[in-house]
């Protein structure tokens, strides 16, 4: 078993070796690295010039020498039982291919209201049927709390130098594919948050970046030989849904929306109706950020016969 990890508290697993991978660090990184890998015969050291993060990944996944692959950020705190626990779910169910945990970020003063509303919808996706139904809301993994088949991964590329989030990229990708994809149930990584994490200051990380690859495996996904599409929600975030769709050369017919001052309206060139004038004729996206209004959409759709994602797609 190799654990490609920056740093690793002690584990119940006995057997697993550490990549650390010095991303052409200018501090005194390089000789603590060295120091420990004198000290432990565990710990692989991986130095190459500042490169970002997708060339560290795959050097990386490159080092790697057994079947199984951990990943994790060098600030973050895996519990000590992460790696048995990962390894245990995959080994029983090897129809699995990437195997997740729940995560708790830290310091909780630093723990923002909508960080915790984006932890517990994470911590509330347990298995492959809710991870695959919300992929287009939000990435369903956080990427530090992943363990994944090395093989698997390598075949599909590995990780690509993208236009937004690496790992959201590869998700789609696993899916896509048919990949298995689980979680173990319990706090395996405390998550730190803090405002110099690359989600926070990295323009790929951005969240018109996160739109643009939803947008862009939709397509790939669901919208093959189609050129038009409906949206249900003509506010602020079905707005900006449509300028991404635009750009990938779809025409948007009508809007979906149950307040009475848009319907009749046109927005961006296309109609507003109510849900009871929705039609089959195109593939349905839902845009709506409202709090609470994503759950009510789906059950009127469900209610209507409609069905996810053959029928529609929630984006946020």
């Amino acid at each position: 078993m190799l654990a490609y990890l920056r740093i690793l508290a002690p584990q119940t697993l006995r057997h697993f070796e550490v990549v650390a991978i010095d991303d052409g660090s200018i501090d005194g990184t390089p000789d603590l690295l060295r120091a420990w890998a004198r000290r432990h015969r565990w710990l692989g050291v991986e130095r190459q010039p500042a490169a970002g993060i997708v060339a560290a990944l795959n050097r990386g996944l490159a080092a790697a020498r057994a079947p199984l692959v951990a990943r994790m950020d060098a600030d973050d705190r895996a519990h000590p039982d992460r790696l048995a626990a990962q390894t245990r779910l995959l080994r029983l169910r090897p129809e699995v291919g990437v195997v997740g945990s729940l995560v708790r970020s830290f310091p909780a003063h630093r723990v923002t209201e909508g960080m915790r509303r984006y932890e517990a919808w994470l911590n509330a996706l347990r298995d492959h049927g809710a991870m695959w139904r919300d992929l287009f809301v939000e990435s369903p993994l956080p990427h530090p709390s992943v363990m994944f088949r090395a093989d698997l991964v390598r075949r599909l590329g590995g990780y690509r130098d993208c236009p937004w989030p690496e790992d959201y990229d590869l998700w789609m990708r696993l899916f896509a594919a048919g990949v298995r994809i689980a979680k173990v149930p319990r706090v395996l990584l405390l998550w730190r948050e803090g405002g110099t994490r690359l989600s926070r200051v990295d323009p790929r990380y951005s969240p018109a970046a996160f739109r643009a690859c939803k947008v862009h495996y939709l397509r790939e996904m669901h919208l093959r030989g189609r050129d038009t599409i409906a949206v249900w929600g003509a506010g602020k975030e079905g707005k900006s849904l449509v300028r991404h769709l635009k750009r990938q050369g779809l025409r948007v017919t009508r809007f979906i929306d149950i307040d009475p001052n848009k319907i009749g309206r046109r927005v961006l060139g296309a109609p507003v109706v109510a849900p009871d004038d929705l039609t089959r004729d195109d593939y349905l996206v839902i845009a709506v950020g409202a709090q609470g209004a994503r759950p009510l959409i789906r059950a009127w759709l469900t209610e209507h016969g409609w069905r996810e994602p053959d029928d529609y797609r929630t984006l946020a």
